[in-house]
């Protein structure tokens, strides 16, 4: 079996001129960083942070972030070269079908799907939690939740999944431009928060900057304690479960990678950017340096406020709780509010992410091509619908929750494969042309894979056990259907390879007919001047 067969880029490229099978391109740079920041900064930029400084880091949660996003800063920057050579949806699942191979793009595609399915029925869900407790702040008797009998149905779900799933429908660009109106709101309001926040600061919080190294059950938190909680690397070793210290600060920045996901999703929608060789690595690079600097200041300012000390005394803490703390309560207002906007756009961002990994998977033949049809709109109507419906019925009807962690290692894994497939490519194909390169290849790209390695090892145990399994679930998916009827394997590839070369040679003699006929034109007005 040939498992480990990949697509050449040519082939790749020529997939996103299948009729039927392409999307239409009209997303900018800055749609792509606003894209970026939409999903990387929803509930999470008021929660995470404090919940690391609480149980993890301390003060020192600073560094964690600035770790965790010097880390997915540099794997950004291996995303941005692939996508400067392959402007395709499916992100990390294509750039590794193109270097790797198919066994690996598959195991990167299937993880994809797993954590932004959940991540989006998830979040969701939680917007209609916030939802329901900012109409309680404001006075209003509202409640989005029904039950018959012992039947429980959130309808807040169903709206925020349906009125994103019908945006893309009619257009990516709909999308984005309704995404990036909401996402400007929510940043002024980060800003908002952060600025008056300073002014609670006081310099005693800051130390110890890097608390002592104390045993974890000193802390009481989380669903589960003992060994299932402690970072994998610790139990490997047999050390005893403990928080605070420089273990802490880096299980903190393995928390708080969490934060950075968003890019990720940005990458897959690459096909449908304007001039993508210059577009998709600059938006992504914005989105990414705006993310980092909202996120360090929300740390700087949470645990300038309160003592870490209060804020572990606390079950589920936050920035929100930070000001509670001072007595401040006004600010838990707008904070609902911004938690409100900030998951809305989220939802918006993973909708399309999943649609579009699932639409490259199905193009290539791994899942049925009947679901990577596209519509009129230039977008796969059908597959965003069933998408669609399937989050918000999961949300909706579901007790469900998830540990951040569990997108975190596919993430993780992601980053680890793409930064790893740079130096194969630039090894395996030198003479393609790159309008973005990473610097310092191959050591970078090794670094960057083995820094995204060590923060999957400070993921907990039980993280490593689920992803496991849904792999193990993959494999028998791939092996009994996928990889009989992947493209690549029947020989489509290289007919759909043919086609577009002739294709190409036809325009290339239009285009020239055309400068033919222009010149000539031209120089007949010039001598009937004379």
């Amino acid at each position: 079996m040939q498992i480990f067969r990949t697509k050449s880029v040519e082939q790749t490229i020529a997939e996103t001129n299948e009729t039927g099978h392409s999307l239409k391109r009209s997303l900018g740079w800055w749609d792509l960083a606003v894209m970026g920041v939409a999903v990387a900064v929803g509930a999470g930029i008021f929660s995470v942070g404090a919940q690391a400084a609480a149980f993890h880091a301390g003060p020192a949660v600073i560094i964690s972030f600035i770790i965790a996003g010097v880390v997915c800063g540099a794997a950004v920057m291996c995303y941005a070269e692939f996508a400067s050579i392959m402007p395709v949806a499916g992100s990390a699942y294509t750039f590794t079908y193109a270097t790797i191979g198919e066994i690996m793009a598959w195991i990167i595609g299937w993880d994809l799907i797993l954590e932004m399915l959940m991540a989006g029925s998830v979040i969701s869900k939680y917007w209609g939690v916030y939802l329901n407790d900012f109409m309680r702040l404001m006075g209003l008797h509202w409640n989005t939740n029904l039950t018959f009998g012992s039947f429980h149905l959130d309808l807040a779900p169903i709206i925020i999944v349906g009125f994103f799933t019908v945006l893309l429908v009619f257009g990516t660009k709909i999308g984005a431009r309704v995404d990036g109106a909401m996402t400007i709101l929510k940043i002024a309001i980060v800003v908002f928060v952060v600025v008056v926040g300073f002014f609670y600061v006081k310099a005693a919080n800051y130390t110890p900057f890097v608390p002592p190294s104390e045993p974890a059950s000193h802390v009481q938190h989380g669903e589960l304690g003992g060994s299932m909680a402690q970072p994998l690397w610790q139990w490997m070793t047999h050390m005893k479960p403990t928080i605070y210290g420089w273990s802490g600060v880096l299980s903190g920045a393995a928390l708080v990678f969490f934060a950075f996901i968003g890019f990720d999703v940005v990458a897959t929608a690459s096909e449908e950017t304007k001039n993508p060789k210059r577009n998709v690595p600059l938006g992504i690079g914005v989105g990414m340096l705006l993310v980092i600097v909202m996120y360090v200041l929300v740390a700087i300012v949470t645990t300038g406020m309160v003592s870490y000390k209060q804020l572990a005394s606390v079950d589920s803490p936050s920035l929100a709780t930070a000001f509670e703390l001072v007595g401040a309560d006004w600010a838990a207002k707008i904070i609902s509010f911004a938690i409100v906007l900030g998951l809305a756009t989220v939802v918006m961002v993973l909708l399309l992410g999943l649609t579009r990994v699932v639409f490259a998977m199905s193009r290539d033949g791994l899942l049925p091509r009947a679901i990577s049809r596209t519509g009129k709109h230039g977008t796969p109507a059908t597959l965003q619908i069933v998408v669609g419906v399937v989050v918000a019925l999961v949300a909706a009807c579901f007790n469900i929750d998830v540990l951040s962690d569990m997108v975190n290692i596919g993430t993780l894994s992601a980053f680890t494969l793409v930064a790893l497939a740079i130096p194969i490519m630039r090894k395996k194909r030198p003479d393609l042309p790159r309008t973005f390169r990473i610097p310092g290849n191959p050591w970078v790209p090794i670094l960057v894979a083995l820094a995204n390695f060590w923060l999957m090892l400070n993921l907990t145990v039980l993280t490593w056990i689920r992803f496991l399994v849904w792999l193990v679930v993959g494999f028998v998916i791939y092996f009994t259907y996928s990889y009989g009827h992947a493209r690549l394997g029947t020989g489509e590839l290289d007919a759909e390879l043919e086609r577009f070369d002739k294709e190409q040679r036809i325009e290339q003699v239009e285009l020239t007919a055309k400068q033919t006929a222009a010149a000539q034109a031209k120089a007949a007005r010039a001598r009937h001047d004379k």
